[in-house]
């Protein structure tokens, strides 16, 4: 069973820089397509980024596009989340999300497994 880990979350001032990760153990992930999603304070959780399993494909929400970059490491078993010109609205849970179907898109129900999130707060 394919665990994901997140880390890299914390607390950065409005403007600044973070890079998340997020790990998966139990088996290759190679095939895997990667997102990112995102849930603020007393709000539903929201698509942030998606990557494919050869990295040829990303996809991000209009929210961070320009800011935020996806990639991967199939060779770690990582991908990455670099955001930059952070505001305070970024501020959220983030959590990674996988699935080896082959699904590519930005809706929850396309990713079956899930990481236990990592918090980023932006103070203003």
């Amino acid at each position: 069973q394919v665990q994901l880990v997140e880390s890299g979350g914390g607390l950065v001032q409005a403007g600044g820089s973070l890079r998340l990760s997020c790990s998966a153990s139990g088996r290759a992930f190679g095939t895997f397509t990667m997102a990112w999603f995102r849930r603020p304070p007393g709000k539903a959780r929201e698509f942030v980024a998606l990557i494919t399993w050869s990295g040829g494909t990303t996809d991000y929400a209009n929210s961070v596009k320009g800011r935020f970059t996806v990639s991967r490491d199939n060779a770690k078993n990582t991908v990455y989340l670099q955001m930059s010109s952070l505001k305070f609205e970024d501020t959220a849970v983030y959590y990674c999300a996988a699935n080896d179907r082959g699904l590519v898109g930005s809706s929850e129900s396309l990713y079956y497994l899930w990481g236990q999130g990592t918090q980023v707060t932006v103070s203003s």
